[in-house]
Formats: structure tokens, C-alpha cells, sequence
């Protein structure tokens, strides 16, 4: 390939229904005949697996998968994503009515309903040619040149607000996605087992909840708690403007953080008032903590 030869754009499929997956493949073939797609996935822990080691340009995810859904392995691919590599353009395969859709708009990713339709795709695929353009433009996506020069440091700057505005959006849609969902009742004491008895936690005095494997640990000022369940269980049930997730494993009480610092590295961190554990931001969420 000469060294100004663009790059086809790379696409991954991730569908648990074979016969959907491979009229998805069918029709991007027709629609955009450039489009290499390097994998399809069965699910969502192969799509995560296969993401990371294939760095694809476009994902298309169905909402809806065994291991993981679609949503999660969003979350966790940005989580996991290598610094300096551009995250991939989203596109969510949904069977969702028109009214759930209205999340899409204006987010970070688009969508396809079920069953594929060609007309809608035709519009998906002329917006995420568009998108790479743009990116090729700013931080050598695809259809850039396979050899491009190093970045000026106006460029690298531009790269880097690009990707910071890349995981606000990705945690935004996340948000709105998750608010599709129908409402979990609020939570205003947690009861944990604390050998024959039931220690009784008022919201207000948690710290931060921290997963651990099939427990979640309640850490207070003072004292800590295991409970059984997960945090993708237990946070529908917070208030928001209260208890902010901040990583794939950690929700911080708000009131209960004092500064948030970034390392030599980029690095997010945060301390916290009267408790001595710093707490690792994702750039997923580093967004919660840019200046007013």
C-alpha cells in the first residue's frame, strides 16, 4: 500500500442472532462496498474481546445480548481503550419503538432498527463516512494515509479535546440509554449482613460503593459493609445528582469528594474529605469533572 493510500474503514459486527448478523454484513456490503468487516461476535464478552484486539473503526452492537449487552460492552470498551488510539464510531442495533429512539439524537452513536432496513442504514452509513472524514481530518482515522506524520502540537491538542468531547458523549448516551429502562424505586437505607445481625446504612453517610466480584463494598467514613448485588443493579436505584459512577466499579458520593487531580500521565484521580482512599477516574467519566 503506498503511503498515501488511504485505509479501507474497518467495522465490527456484534449480533447473537446469526441470521440478523448476517443481513446486517449483506447489506453494508452492498451500501458501502469498501467497508471491511474484520469480525462478528455472538455476544457481548467476544464483542469487548475482539473490540480491544482489533481496533475497529465502526462497532455495530446490539442492544440486547447474552454475557453482556450492548451497553455494557460500550462501557467497558471505553474504559479499556488504549490512550492515543481513536475510539471507534457506535451504532446500536436496537429493536426499540420510534418513541425509546429519541435517546439516539443528537448522541454520539447511531442506531439500527430491526429488521435492517436499506433506507435507514443507506442514511447511518452516509453519516458515519462523514465522521471518519472528519476524524481523518483531525487525528488520522481511517481513510487517512497508513503512514502519517507526527502531530503538531496544535493537532495533538485538537486530538485530545476531540477525544475528551468523544467520552462525554459516550457517557451521556450511556445515561440516556440506561434512562430507557423502566425506573427502579429509590433506595433509602441499605441493610447489610454483618454476621447474625442487619446493619442499617443510611445513604447520606456512604463514602463510595466499590464492586467486588459478586458483592459490592459500602465504605463509610469509618467502617465498610459487603452487600450482594451489582453496582448495574444497584445504581438505578441512587439519586443521580447525589451518587455519581465515576468508573466501571466505583460510585462516589458527590458531597464526600474534595479535589480531582490528573497525574503526569492524564491521569483522573480523586480525594476525598475525611477519608484517605483515592479513587481512579475513567476518562469515561472524566467529563464530571472538567472546570466551570
Amino acid at each position: 500500500m503506498s503511503p498515501h493510500t488511504p485505509r479501507a474503514p474497518r467495522a465490527l459486527i456484534a449480533e447473537d442472532e446469526p441470521i440478523l448478523a448476517a443481513a446486517l454484513a449483506h447489506a453494508l456490503q452492498r451500501l458501502w462496498p469498501e467497508l471491511d468487516i474484520v469480525a462478528t461476535c455472538p455476544n457481548g464478552v467476544e464483542a469487548l474481546r475482539q473490540g480491544l484486539a482489533l481496533q475497529p473503526d465502526i462497532l455495530f452492537l446490539d442492544i440486547k445480548m447474552p454475557g453482556k449487552t450492548g451497553l455494557e460492552a460500550a462501557e467497558e470498551l471505553a474504559e479499556q481503550w488504549p490512550d492515543g488510539v481513536p475510539f471507534p464510531h457506535i451504532v446500536f442495533v436496537t429493536a426499540y419503538d420510534e418513541y425509546a429512539l429519541a435517546a439516539f439524537e443528537h448522541a454520539a452513536a447511531d442506531y439500527v432498527l430491526k429488521p435492517v432496513n436499506d433506507a435507514r442504514l443507506g442514511k447511518t452509513v452516509e453519516r458515519l463516512q462523514q465522521r471518519l472524514r472528519d476524524s481523518a481530518g483531525g487525528n488520522g482515522n481511517a481513510t487517512a494515509t497508513a503512514s502519517p506524520t507526527p502531530a503538531t502540537a496544535p493537532a495533538a491538542t485538537a486530538a485530545s479535546t476531540a477525544e475528551s468531547a468523544s467520552d462525554g458523549n459516550m457517557a451521556r448516551l450511556l445515561s440516556q440509554l440506561q434512562a430507557m429502562l423502566p425506573p427502579a424505586p429509590r433506595l433509602q437505607m441499605i441493610r447489610a449482613a454483618v454476621g447474625n445481625s442487619v446493619r442499617m446504612i443510611a445513604l447520606a453517610d456512604v463514602v463510595y460503593f466499590e464492586a467486588l466480584d459478586k458483592y459490592i463494598n459500602v465504605v463509610c467514613q469509618d467502617s465498610e459493609a459487603l452487600i450482594r448485588t451489582s453496582l448495574k443493579e444497584l445504581l438505578p436505584q441512587l439519586d443521580p445528582q447525589q451518587f455519581w459512577q465515576i468508573h466501571r466499579g466505583t460510585i462516589v458520593n458527590a458531597s464526600a469528594i474534595a479535589t480531582a487531580v490528573r497525574d503526569e500521565a492524564g491521569k483522573l484521580s480523586l480525594t476525598l474529605r475525611q477519608h484517605p482512599a483515592q479513587l481512579r477516574v475513567s476518562p469515561l467519566y472524566a467529563h464530571l469533572f472538567r472546570q466551570m
